[in-house]
């Protein structure tokens, strides 16, 4: 875990700068996620600078010692992982993802490594993993990982794909990358039961919900097809309004504007950007957009919106609790 109280001022303030990255990149689009920030703002390599300091799984604890140690920069991976009781030694952005998924949370003994995008090749070389789990977003720095221990890339999110089936299926292979099968099985009826139980909480007649999420005061993510929000929708029993067109991840990056006339009641998934509360309360359009809701609009905590079982699960939760209120 990433820790600056005890450094000297200079690498406090590369503490500080890593800290800031984590959340700018996650609020980017994934497309993003290379650009030149993410190398101007490498966190450092350990407390000390020494890749040696890195201390290997022996000397960790916290986790069980059978199976693989895994390391990776991609937090769906990792939240799948964690909720196996995989062997995760090593993630990226770990206060990223605390951020922006929140749950299941990371054990104490996984080392931070630095950007997804910009992974610290000192420590991981130091951590010496087994393994390394990728996603497509960051296939392309699998020949520089690939030195340090076997890369697997797993694939979820895509034209043209299923979702839930997509969820399960990655869900078994990373079961059968970390020796935890049966886990897997586990891990997908428990969620599938419990969303099964919270549709049966739900009134009939439910009204059609926009999901967005603010990216600044006029423009936001609504999501759709092709996405988790939406699949875990469906398996609610819940309709959604956004019937255009999405990306590969299930989102549309729109304007406001581009909301007015949809028949449904609004759903903002957090965090706000810094100072859209202010903007949105004096904004014309989106108390418009408010007023035509069906009822007041609902927010809910954050949600890894390209995550798998564990995100889909705490939104599932999350959204029935908030119709059960209102």
């Amino acid at each position: 875990m990433t820790g600056f109280g005890f450094l000297g001022p200079a690498r406090r303030r590369r503490g500080v700068l890593a800290r800031l990255a984590a959340i700018l990149l996650a609020m980017a689009p994934a497309m993003f996620l290379t650009t030149p920030l993410a190398i101007v703002l490498a966190a450092p390599a350990t407390s000390s600078g020494d890749p040696r300091d890195a201390p290997h799984e022996k000397d960790r604890g916290g986790q069980h010692e059978r199976g693989p140690r895994i390391a990776t920069l991609d937090w769906t991976i990792a939240e799948t992982l964690i909720a196996l009781d995989a062997r995760l030694v090593g993630l990226a952005q770990i206060d990223g993802y605390t951020a922006w998924v929140g749950k299941p949370p990371v054990p104490d003994s996984v080392l931070d490594l630095g950007l997804r995008a910009q992974p610290n090749m000192e420590q991981l070389v130091g951590l010496g993993p087994d393994r390394i789990a990728l996603s497509p977003m960051f296939a392309s720095l699998a020949p520089r990982l690939e030195t340090v221990a076997p890369v697997t890339t797993f694939h979820l999110y895509g034209p043209d794909v299923e979702t839930w089936p997509a969820i399960r299926r990655v869900t078994r292979e990373l079961g059968a990358f970390a020796d935890r099968q049966a886990q897997a099985e586990t891990l997908i009826s428990q969620t599938e039961a419990r969303i099964d139980r919270l549709k049966a909480r739900l009134s009939k007649g439910a009204p059609p919900l926009i999901v967005v999420q603010f990216m600044d005061a006029r423009h936001v993510r609504v999501f759709g097809e092709n996405g988790l929000y939406h699949a875990v929708m469906n398996r609610l029993g819940l309709h959604n309004a956004w019937t255009g067109e999405t990306n590969r991840w299930g989102f549309a990056l729109v304007g406001l504007e581009a909301l007015a006339g949809l028949d449904g009641r609004l759903v903002v998934v957090r965090p706000y950007p810094v100072g859209v509360r202010r903007s949105l309360a004096e904004s014309a359009l989106w108390n418009r957009l408010i007023a035509q809701s069906r009822a007041s609009v609902i927010e809910i905590d954050p949600v890894w919106s390209f995550g798998a079982l564990p995100s889909a699960s705490r939104f599932a939760e999350q959204l029935v609790e908030a119709l059960d209120d209102q």
